[in-house]
């Protein structure tokens, strides 16, 4: 799949970051509520509002930092309380700062409820280019199947490998054992903003989420 993607700058009056734990973090698009992470031995402790990350801009809190090149990253969802059968936490690779900006993001929902066409917890999601409609890649096995890929908090992990254009996901439910997800060849910018992503789905209510563990792989 070829996608032809533009970075876009942070604008300071638009976006107000803060620093934890070697990363950043912010809301992205104007959610009603007020996201927040805050810094934990292991981790960080999420809070977010926003009304989604989907269709042609979003509305999320991201805790983040910008990664240049190949890499391979993992983070724990430890806990997830959501505010909407589709609250979403996830493990997110975006190029811009910006509401629009194109993204790949590894999904993982509050339980095992079908939504969709999906029966489980993880759902590859992407952006194309800036102000498209989102896409999602979902798990082979359909309903009423047993899901693939089942929620197992406190050890649901995500992960992410980049190596040029091509982006490979993985799921694992202790961090040793990974099952692929998917693979999506989609050109981004050498250099993105890296991390884990949360959004509530409803605009009125918050959602809570604890990612654990952030791990940075070395190529083999």
């Amino acid at each position: 799949m070829t996608v032809q993607g533009t970075p876009n700058d942070c604008v300071e009056s638009e976006i107000t970051s803060k620093s934890t734990f070697g990363f950043d973090h912010c809301d992205i698009g104007t959610p009603h509520i007020s996201g927040s992470a805050k810094q934990v031995d292991s981790g960080w402790d999420v809070v977010a509002g926003g009304v989604d990350i989907w269709e042609t801009e979003d509305q999320f809190h991201f805790v983040f930092k910008m990664m240049t090149g190949d890499f391979d990253v993992a983070v724990r969802v430890a806990s997830f309380t959501p505010a909407h059968l589709y609250s979403k936490a996830g493990l997110m690779i975006r190029e811009a700062l910006t509401a629009e900006s194109a993204h790949l993001m590894l999904v993982v929902f509050a339980d095992d409820q079908p939504r969709n066409n999906n029966l489980g917890a993880y759902e590859m999601q992407f952006r194309k280019t800036e102000g498209v409609h989102c896409q999602a890649v979902y798990p082979a096995v359909l309903p009423p199947a047993p899901p693939e890929f089942p929620a197992s908090y406190p050890n649901t992990w995500l992960r992410i490998a980049r190596r040029d254009n091509l982006f490979t996901a993985f799921g694992s439910s202790d961090g040793k054992s990974w099952r692929l997800y998917a693979q999506l060849e989609m050109p981004l910018s050498e250099t993105v903003s890296v991390g884990p992503a949360l959004t509530s789905h409803n605009a009125e209510h918050e959602a809570m989420a604890s990612f654990r563990d952030y791990t940075e792989f070395n190529f083999k």
